[in-house]
This record gives C-alpha cells, sequence and structure tokens, in this order.
C-alpha cells in the first residue's frame, strides 16, 4: 500500500475545538501527514500555544482564530476567515463540542439550546460555509465528530445524545448532497477518550464502568483517534462516506 494513500501535504485543514484533546491531537497528526492548519476555539492562550507548538515540530503552517461556536455569527465569520487567510480548506473537522448532563424533566432551555447549537448547528453552519470551495475545487473530506453516545446513551445525557445522534443523519444527507462533487461527509463516533470532557464530569466509579465495558478494558488516549481521522480525511477512504466510525475499543460490542 502506498503511504501517498495518507499523505495530506498540500492540504487545509480546518479543526474546531483544536486547542486540546482531542482535536489538538488531530491537528498535530494532520501536521505530521503534511497538512496546513487552522484551529479554532473560545481559548486563545490554549491556541497560541497549540500553533506554535505544532508549527514548531512540522514545519507546517498553522494559523489560528478565537470562536465561540454557539455563537452562529462567529461561525460563519469563522469558515469565511480560514478561506481568507489560508487560501482554502480541503478538511473540515467539526469536533468542538460541550455536554452538561440534565435529568430529562430538569433540562433548561438555555442548555438545550446551547448544547444544539454548538453539537450540531455549528457543525452545519461550517459545512455550509466551505462546501461552495470544496464543490469547485471537486475534492474535500469532512468530519464530524459524533460519539457512542448517539447510540447508545446514559442517564442525564438527553441533549447530549440527540446532538450526537443528529449528527449523523445530517452527515448522511451532506454526503449524498456533496458526493457528486468528489466530497466525502462521514462521522467518528469516540468512545470512552482521556479527554477533559468526561473526566470533568464523571465519578471515578463511573469512569471504571466505561473501561470496564470496552474490549479492550481501559479507556483510550487522544492519539488513538489520529489515524482514523487520518483515513477519513485521506485520499485512503475515497470511497467512505455517509458512514459513522466508531473508535471505542469495542465498548459498543458488548
Amino acid at each position: 500500500m502506498s503511504p501517498k494513500l495518507f499523505d495530506l501535504t498540500g492540504k487545509v485543514a480546518l479543526v474546531t475545538g483544536g486547542n486540546k484533546g482531542l482535536g489538538l491531537a488531530m491537528a498535530r497528526g494532520f501536521a505530521e501527514a503534511g497538512a496546513d492548519l487552522y484551529i479554532a476555539s473560545r481559548n486563545e492562550g490554549e491556541l497560541k500555544a497549540a500553533a506554535e507548538a505544532i508549527g514548531s515540530a512540522t514545519k507546517r503552517k498553522v494559523l489560528y482564530s478565537v470562536c465561540d461556536v454557539a455563537d452562529r455569527k462567529q461561525v460563519d465569520a469563522l469558515g469565511k476567515l480560514a478561506e481568507q487567510k489560508m487560501g482554502r480548506v480541503d478538511i473540515l473537522i467539526n469536533n468542538a463540542g460541550m455536554n452538561q448532563p440534565q435529568p430529562i424533566d430538569q433540562i433548561s432551555d438555555e442548555v438545550w439550546d446551547r448544547i444544539l447549537e454548538v453539537n450540531l448547528s455549528s457543525c452545519m453552519a461550517l459545512t455550509r460555509a466551505v462546501a461552495p470551495g470544496m464543490k469547485a475545487r471537486k475534492w474535500g473530506r469532512v468530519v464530524h465528530i459524533s460519539s457512542i453516545m448517539g447510540l447508545v446513551s446514559k442517564e442525564k445525557r438527553n441533549a447530549y445524545s440527540a446532538t450526537k445522534a443528529a449528527l449523523v443523519g445530517l452527515c448522511r444527507a451532506s454526503a449524498l448532497g456533496l458526493g457528486p462533487y468528489g466530497v466525502t461527509v462521514n462521522c467518528i463516533a469516540p468512545g470512552p477518550f482521556l479527554t477533559d470532557m468526561p473526566m470533568s464530569i464523571l465519578s471515578d466509579a463511573e469512569k471504571k464502568v466505561f473501561s470496564d465495558r470496552t474490549a479492550l478494558g481501559r479507556w483510550g488516549q487522544p492519539a488513538e483517534l489520529v489515524g482514523p481521522a487520518i483515513f477519513l480525511a485521506s485520499d485512503a477512504g475515497s470511497y467512505v462516506s455517509g458512514h459513522c466510525l466508531f473508535v471505542d475499543g469495542g465498548y459498543t460490542a458488548r
């Protein structure tokens, strides 16, 4: 197999939530595979540090901008800014997300609306923004970061599971619409990964339940999502579209 299948040289990747966790791991992986980067999040300090570290290590062009994806106007501006500063966006990784667990009879409109905007609507808006350029170039890759919680769930994950399941539907429809232009659209559904989000909301007992349920008996490291992401973002995944790839250590097999 030719290593060029996974070569991203000459491509530009836009990664939301690229300042830490899974987003940072994927961004660095793309740069190591040859791509230039545009990363975004709400935290300017973390973005600057990430951009400098990745750029220094890989010698790739890495730019960033602050964006709260809960704000539709900021999301619309992000897509335009990335294309303006980088010249193009070939790969879009909709990774930014949030989770604020609430029982179904205690969900506040404010929390519901914010989770919906961050986890789902921002993905639609950014795809809408960069799709015309991908169509014109007859090449593009869109990857939404869903979750195994879009297939299975847990108490109080009403809003989170609803949005992560909806991303799969968005992916399938977009794949059909963009496929004739050489653009693939897929989802990755991570399982238990050692990132800030689950670590901040789960008890030690809950963390053990997650690891025990996987086939591998452990949580995943962020770097273990890089391979699947590069596969879907490169020529290696050119005939994969409208698909949701579960990267969960065997969690959903049990």
